[in-house]
């Protein structure tokens, strides 16, 4: 059975005017005690503004236990990869080995490319970054003292804490376009993709298992696959608040962002069909993005997709 998360609405509620952490730490506990198998957290510093989510998973770690805890995603490239391997120790200390890394390398926006300018990053030179940095992250984890002369110097670095899992956290590359789901099979622990449908979905499902065996890997890679859905028995109303949400959200059409991100809007056997039909096609992780009432919704998909 797939495991299934929860996205906590860090992004939403900033769009409220809502500050604070504690209504998100109660979220968190009343999906954990649903049954949810994992809390997620999503990153953006100034395109998208909402909560840092390592400050804030490393206190969902410390509130909630039992599930797994990740980004959803990441951008790794704005943090310095000393510091990052630091921070992401510690937290995989602090949840005990629960910690996963979805990480990317960010949309082609105008919003992304000034976040990237103000962070100091050289957008066009992303990729890179991310790889080199996640490996350094890797060589750091292992409590070694690292050598490094690259985008960063490190002279007989020795990094402490360890993290909990020997290792370090997995890191699950999100990426739907061939290179960058080759990129995951060859270098990460899994893939995780935003979209854009089920049919592609499967497709590239099929590109990423070719990618893993070609690489000498047999086991042990997760697929995720990131869902946003509306549950409303008005079809039509369930879609048009997922266009209104995905406006707001990214200040983007909402033709442009379901071109795409997977969007489901419907009745609760519509949105369970489209989850399941991910699932069916090889997804082991989903990751839900609620729009509506999260209070309603929560219990009713999770009692739907973890029911026959």
């Amino acid at each position: 059975m797939a495991k299934i998360g929860y996205l906590l609405p860090t992004r939403e509620n900033i769009l409220l005017g809502e500050h604070g952490t504690r209504g998100l730490l109660d979220r968190a506990e009343f999906a954990r005690h649903l049954g949810y198998d994992a809390l997620w957290i999503g990153d953006s510093l100034l395109a998208r503004p909402r909560h840092d989510p390592l400050t804030l998973l490393a206190a969902v770690a410390a509130a909630v236990p039992a599930v797994t805890l990740g980004t959803a995603v990441l951008l790794p490239m704005l943090r310095n990869p000393v510091v990052l391997a630091h921070q992401l120790a510690t937290i995989d200390q602090i949840s005990e080995g629960r910690l996963v890394v979805g990480a990317g390398i960010a949309a082609d926006t105008p919003a992304v490319r000034q976040e990237f300018r103000a962070a100091g990053v050289d957008f066009e030179k992303r990729v890179g970054t991310l790889l080199e940095g996640l490996h350094l992250c890797r060589a750091l984890w292992t409590g070694q003292a690292v050598n490094w002369d690259g985008r960063w110097q490190v002279d007989e670095g020795v990094l402490a804490p360890m993290p909990y899992r020997e290792g370090g956290p997995p890191v699950w590359l999100a990426s739907s376009v061939p290179q960058g789901i080759v990129r995951a099979a060859r270098h990460f622990d899994g893939w995780f993709p935003i979209g854009p449908n089920v049919e592609k979905f499967a497709a590239n499902q099929e590109l990423f298992a070719t990618a893993a065996r070609d690489a000498g890997k047999t086991g042990g890679l997760t697929t995720a696959i990131y869902l946003t859905v509306a549950v409303d028995a008005n079809q039509q109303a369930a879609d048009a608040a997922i266009n209104r949400y995905l406006e707001d959200y990214y200040n983007a059409p909402a033709a442009v962002m379901r071109g795409f991100q997977a969007c489901c809007g419907g009745d609760l056997s519509a949105v369970q069909t489209f989850v399941r039909s991910f699932i069916e096609a090889g997804a082991d992780h989903v990751v839900l993005r609620l729009v509506g009432d999260h209070q309603v919704m929560l219990p009713e998909l999770i009692d739907a997709l973890k029911s026959g």
